[in-house]
C-alpha cells in the first residue's frame, strides 16, 4: 500500500540530506526564532526542496513542516516533515541530524524515513512492511529488563529551565546502563528501532518529531505509548518508545516519578 511513497519519500529524503552535509561542511550560521530555538540557512533551504518536491509527486496531500511552508488540502493523506532535526547539532559542527518524512493516511502512519547524511544511514518504514536500514531489515532489541537496558531522551530548547524531565532522567539513569542525549529525537526513535538503544522518552515532541520515528520503533517490533501507558498521539504531551519487553517496567518506573516517588533520592550539592 505504502511502497511507492516510501520510494518517494527515500529520494527526496536522500536529495535534502545531500544538501545538508554540502552546508554542513560550510559550517553556516543561524538565527534565533526565540529565545533558544535555533534556524539556519539548512532548515530553510531542506524545507524548501522537500516541499517542492511532495507538492511535484503528490499534489493533493497536506504537508506539515517544522518551519511552516507545508500546505493543508483537506484530503487523506498528509505528510510530516522536519527538514532538520538536530538544528542545534548542526549549527555547531556536531555530525549528529537527520532530515525526516512521514506519511499520515486517515490519522494512520503508513511511511516514514530517517536520514542521517553523515553516516550515510537511511533508517525507512512502511506499515505493514518492516522496518529497514539501508535495506537490511531491523529489530529491536532483546534486553529484558531495566537494569540491562541503556536508554536515550531529549530536552526541549525552549523553556528548557522548567522542563520536569530532569527527574526522569536522574531515576533511569539510576536503574539502568545509562541514559544517552542527541538532540534529535528522529534519531533517537531510529537508534530505538535498529537495537542500538532499548528505549527512548522525551516530552513536547512535535507531531515531525515523532512520525517516522514511532513507525520505526512498531514496524521493528517495539512498542509506543504515551509515558503513562495511553495510547501515543501525534500532539500527545509525551511519548515513550520501547523494545517492548522493558516497557511495562519502564511505565512503572515513570508512575513513581509522576507521583513523587523517587527511588534514588538527588543528591544536594555540598558548598565545600
Amino acid at each position: 500500500m505504502a511502497a511507492g511513497y516510501l520510494e518517494t519519500a527515500v529520494d527526496i529524503a536522500r536529495e535534502a540530506g545531500a544538501l545538508l552535509a554540502n552546508l554542513f561542511e560550510r559550517r553556516i550560521g543561524y538565527e534565533l526564532k526565540g529565545d533558544f530555538d535555533l534556524v539556519t540557512e539548512a532548515d530553510k533551504a531542506s524545507e524548501k526542496l522537500i516541499v517542492e518536491r511532495l507538492r511535484t509527486h503528490f499534489p493533493s496531500h497536506s504537508i506539515v513542516a517544522e518551519e511552516g511552508g507545508g500546505h493543508e488540502t483537506g484530503g487523506e493523506f498528509r505528510w510530516y516533515v522536519d527538514p532538520l532535526d538536530g538544528t542545534t547539532n548542526f549549527a555547531h559542527g556536531y555530525p549528529m541530524f537527520n532530515t525526516t518524512l512521514a506519511l499520515e493516511r486517515n490519522g494512520e502512519l503508513i511511511a516514514g524515513v530517517v536520514f542521517e547524511p553523515v553516516r550515510g544511514e537511511m533508517f525507512a518504514a512502511e506499515l505493514g512492511g518492516g522496518a529497514y536500514l539501508n535495506n537490511k531489515r531491523m529489530h529491536v532489541s532483546k534486553a529484558a529488563r531495566l537494569a540491562d537496558s541503556l536508554l536515550i531522551t531529549g530536552f526541549p530548547s525552549f523553556k528548557r529551565h522548567k522542563s520536569v524531565n530532569v527527574h526522569f532522567f536522574h531515576q533511569v539513569a539510576m536503574a539502568t546502563h545509562g541514559v544517552r542525549r542527541s538532540g534529535s529525537a528522529a534519531l533517537d526513535l531510529a537508534y530505538v528501532a535498529a537495537g542500538r538503544a532499548d528505549g527512548f522518552w522525551e516530552f513536547g515532541l512535535n507531531p515531525w518529531d515523532m512520525a517516522a520515528g514511532v513507525l520505526l520503533v512498531e514496524e521493528a517490533g517495539g512498542r509506543s505509548t504515551d509515558m503513562k501507558g495511553e495510547p501515543r498521539g501525534m500532539r500527545g504531551p509525551h511519548l515513550l518508545a520501547t523494545n517492548n519487553a522493558i516497557h511495562a517496567e519502564t511505565l512503572g518506573l515513570f508512575g513513581e516519578v509522576f507521583t513523587g516517588q523517587y527511588r534514588v533520592p538527588m543528591q544536594t550539592i555540598n558548598p565545600a
